[in-house]
């Protein structure tokens, strides 16, 4: 689905992301928290990537997005860090379901913050026209880094099947695992 705003692609990742940490938090089956885990990892992963090249660095270079920014990139960040945690071989214990909650409510609150104050900053900064063109960049990118990520984890041995890993245009309706 191609969207003819940059804010409106990236809406469509984050309610993928929103669907993915939901599913991962109420679930108990270590084989389907594998699968739905490597699910949110590539899309948080393509996600952070595309929208820090086509939304965060053209904030960047002016000063009103600079502070920001800076921010939204700390927080993505603090998501890695928690992704990297959970990013081990058993996933049916306790202390992994809570650091799954960790991240949920992490990735939750920079949604959130992105949707209601980084988006309107990113708003006034920028003209319809770049806003149209950052949009298809970020979506170009998006869909070929999930292929790439998608396609490591495999090559290091990663088990990835039954993970359906996005590989169309973003939208909010992609399939996941049930």
């Amino acid at each position: 689905m191609s969207n003819a705003n940059l804010f409106d692609a990236l809406r469509d990742s984050h309610a993928m992301q929103r669907q993915l940490c939901r599913r991962l938090t109420r679930t108990r089956d270590p084989r389907q928290r594998e699968s739905l885990f490597l699910q949110l990892k590539v899309e948080l992963e393509a996600h952070a990537a595309a929208e820090e090249r086509y939304l965060y660095v053209p904030m960047l270079m002016t000063d009103a997005g600079l502070s920001a920014t800076r921010h939204a990139l700390s927080e993505h960040h603090d998501i890695e860090e928690l992704c990297e945690d959970l990013s081990v071989r058993d996933k049916s214990g306790d202390e992994w379901a809570g650091t799954m909650s960790a991240l949920s409510h992490k990735v939750h609150h920079h949604l959130r913050e992105e949707e209601r104050k980084f988006f309107k900053v990113g708003g006034r900064l920028l003209d319809s026209r770049q806003k149209a063109q950052l949009a298809r960049q970020y979506e170009d990118e998006i869909v070929r880094l999930r292929r790439r990520y998608a396609a490591a984890y495999r090559s290091v041995g990663v088990d990835t099947a039954g993970a359906v890993v996005p590989s169309g245009r973003a939208t909010a309706s992609m399939p996941v695992v049930a």
